[in-house]
């Protein structure tokens, strides 16, 4: 799932449970770069992969990706200002989280992907409700 600022999803893939992350970091940065203009993609070292920085780079962002130490040498670290904006990351693994704690993620009892999809998308309608009514109340 990709989120923007405050912890509202833009995006969502419906897969078995069998599929890792990482298959979807392609077609996810594909929807949502049709959708709003990223100036970063933040994701954990399970997603460092040449084809990933290079997609995310011919869509124009500047990819935030930890290095995972399995590819070869030594893990690197982020510069400052990519340190700094990498913290952003946990957004989308709150908003999963959210979803799979209090909003029926975690126990479907639908069988079919139609189903299961319109089950965690009333979910996904019911944290946007909430995050922007929390973005309006912080205004007051």
């Amino acid at each position: 799932m990709d989120c923007i600022d405050g912890d509202i999803p833009t995006t969502a893939i419906l897969t078995s449970a069998s599929v890792h992350d990482s298959q979807l970091a392609i077609p996810l940065a594909q929807m949502s770069s049709q959708r709003f203009h990223n100036l970063y993609d933040l994701m954990n070292a399970a997603y460092d992969s040449p084809s990933i920085h290079q997609f995310s780079q011919e869509l124009g962002y500047r990819p935030i990706i930890d290095h995972n130490p399995r590819r070869g040498g030594k893990k690197r670290k982020f510069n400052d200002l990519d340190k700094l904006r990498y913290k952003e990351r946990p957004s989308a693994e709150r908003v999963n989280s959210n979803l799979k704690d209090n909003y029926g993620g975690r126990n479907i009892r639908v069988k079919g992907h139609l189903k299961v999809m319109s089950h965690l998308m009333f979910g996904v309608i019911a944290i946007i409700a909430n995050q922007f009514l929390k973005l309006i109340l912080e205004r007051f």
